[in-house]
């Protein structure tokens, strides 16, 4: 079985240059970051709140390229396509939703693995 997000335990300890406790903080910031982001996406979907979506998009968008979480990317970037182009209804942004967040499910699976 291909292991989900191979190089992020060698991301996290480069970034920690050898320092364990750093390694430890980094990696439940970034747990705790991806736990927002579901959190945060999912209320700004239920109330259809696209400055929602966009602010927690732009805050976490840093660490998700630091970390090479490029599905999430990926499909943040469809989400607000999706939103520009269609809005909240119909079944593009509910299908987007729903990969985000199987997405997120498995990033966040992946992250508690490595605390």
């Amino acid at each position: 079985m291909e292991q989900i997000y191979p190089d992020l335990n060698q991301l996290i300890s480069g970034m920690a240059d050898g320092d364990k406790e750093f390694e430890k903080e980094l990696t439940l910031a970034i747990h705790k970051g991806l736990l927002e982001l579901k959190e945060v996406y999912a209320q700004g979907s239920l109330e259809k709140n696209d400055v929602k979506l966009q602010q927690i998009r732009h805050k976490l968008k840093p660490t998700l390229a630091m970390f090479e979480l490029l599905q999430i990317t990926d499909e943040l970037q469809l989400g607000k396509e999706i939103i520009e182009s269609e809005g909240f209804d119909g079944p593009a942004f509910s299908n987007h939703y729903r990969n985000l967040q199987r997405k997120l499910e498995i990033a966040i699976k992946r992250v508690f693995e490595l605390t």
